[in-house]
């Protein structure tokens, strides 16, 4: 009975959250361009499948993701497990198993994220083959992964957030003096396709449980961040795969 009490209270909060786009898009359609919408019936099937999945995921994360996410995080910083008994940014070294943990969480959940899996098939599409998509994939889930590692190393020392965030901007400004033009804007874009719905709420439960377990941490304070690190990290890694590849195609044009 919990369980169906919690769907409609969902589904009703996904109507409410869905209604001003359709209402939007309706406004348009008939008041501005003034013609029927084309395959209403297809639409209207793929609005229900729309909300029906929204629904459903939201439930997932609070009964899933966001428990899972916490949970591993107090587990790999229990005192036990890392075998301390006093401040921690002291012994940030006890917490290897956090980092290793973090970006494996990282790079899996960004392979799995279905926006950058999209991004990464239209780049390809429009750059006849250039782009590569396992290639593009692999370097934002390599960033995403280190930027989470580097997030939870933060959290664990305590360090200010805006230090590391200025650092990874000024060599994101670094970078864009050097990379290929045409990749400028596609490595920036893929800093925000990262941040999508398989990503965020592991990364945010990981960093609030995190934080909340490790002493001395607050979880207001010290648990959001991690998500500037995932957004801020894949820009970085783009930028290098493709200053890496045009260094090598032009070594192996001059080779020639």
């Amino acid at each position: 009975m919990r369980w169906w009490l919690e769907f409609f209270e969902t589904l009703f909060s996904t109507l409410g959250d869905i209604f001003p786009i359709v209402l939007t898009i309706l406004v348009f359609q008939y008041l501005v361009i003034k013609k029927p919408l084309h395959q209403p019936r297809q639409l209207l099937m793929g609005t229900f499948f729309v909300v029906l999945g929204m629904v459903l995921f939201l439930l997932g994360l609070e009964q899933a993701l966001f428990p899972l996410g916490q949970t591993m995080a107090i587990q790999l910083t229990h005192l036990g497990f890392v075998s301390l008994s006093d401040a921690p940014g002291s012994h940030w070294q006890a917490y290897l198993w956090v980092y290793i943990f973090s970006a494996a969480i990282g790079f899996s959940t960004t392979i799995a994220e279905p926006s950058l899996l999209a991004v990464a098939i239209k780049a390809n599409a429009v750059s006849g083959g250039v782009v590569s998509i396992g290639g593009l994939r692999v370097s934002v889930a390599l960033g995403v992964a280190f930027g989470l590692a580097l997030g939870s190393y933060r959290i664990v020392v305590g360090d200010p957030l805006q230090y590391y965030i200025i650092f990874g901007y000024v060599l994101v400004g670094i970078q864009t003096l050097f990379a290929p033009k045409a990749i400028i804007p596609l490595a920036y874009d893929s800093g925000g396709v990262t941040t999508s719905t398989v990503t965020v709420p592991l990364v945010t439960a990981l960093g609030l449980g995190l934080a909340d377990a490790v002493p001395g941490r607050s979880p207001l304070l010290d648990g959001f961040g991690l998500i500037a690190f995932a957004s801020l990290f894949p820009i970085i890694s783009v930028l290098a795969y493709a200053q890496i590849t045009h260094y090598l195609a032009h070594s192996d044009l001059s080779g020639e």
